[in-house]
């Protein structure tokens, strides 16, 4: 911005919404992602029997099994390092729920949040071009009241960020952000394991989590 009456101009970024992308290496991809797809072949319905347009979730409690011992040493390490960068000075969390998503082609996933945690995320098994991205959609419902034409479309004025994945990337973000997934466009499954983070404390005293 320029004028003569200006001395300096500066843009704040005020309450920041983090969504942490790590990608695992492919030593460490490979192994967890063998242990998931041999674990789910005992519990997934046969790829016939799903419904095209219409994704298959597991139940809620994966991260018990032992062929998810692996992924969940690094959930938990991530989740440390976060709550370390976030300056949280309570770091007794567990895993309140983790199950997996198959959708086949012609599958979505409607927006929706997890309320009653604290962290979410999802690690993705399988993807591949026209199955590899989330959308996140801005948590600030104020901002929806006015929404004047755009010359183009910003990070500070847009109300949806889309975010593109690989097989092997692990994503974690706060609870409340709503999130959403195009239609599987390929003609291969995406397979992905979402996951809830809470304070443990928290869990003995609030309500259920929500999905």
């Amino acid at each position: 911005m320029e004028h003569k009456w200006i001395n300096n101009t500066d843009v704040l970024s005020m309450f920041p919404t983090p969504v942490w992308k790590i990608e695992l290496t492919s030593e460490a991809q490979k192994t967890v992602n063998k242990n998931i797809l041999e674990a789910l072949e005992g519990i997934r319905p046969p790829i016939a029997d799903l419904i095209s347009a219409k994704g298959w979730q597991s139940n809620h409690d994966l991260h018990k099994l032992d062929e998810f011992r692996v992924l969940v040493s690094y959930i938990g390490d991530s989740v440390r390092t976060i709550l370390k960068f976030l300056k949280i000075g309570y770091d007794d969390f567990e895993i309140t729920g983790c199950w997996a998503n198959i959708n086949p082609s012609g599958a979505s996933q409607r927006t929706h949040s997890h309320p009653n945690n604290y962290l979410s995320g999802i690690y993705y098994v399988q993807t591949q071009a026209r199955a590899d991205t989330i959308n996140f959609h801005d948590p600030r419902a104020q901002t929806g009241i006015i929404r004047p034409p755009v010359t183009e479309l910003t990070v500070d004025n847009t109300d949806q960020v889309v975010v593109k994945v690989d097989s092997g990337t692990l994503l974690v973000f706060p609870s409340y952000l709503q999130h959403s997934v195009e239609t599987n466009d390929s003609d291969r499954e995406r397979i992905s394991i979402s996951f809830n983070i809470m304070f443990s404390s928290f869990t003995e005293n609030l309500c259920k989590p929500l999905w």
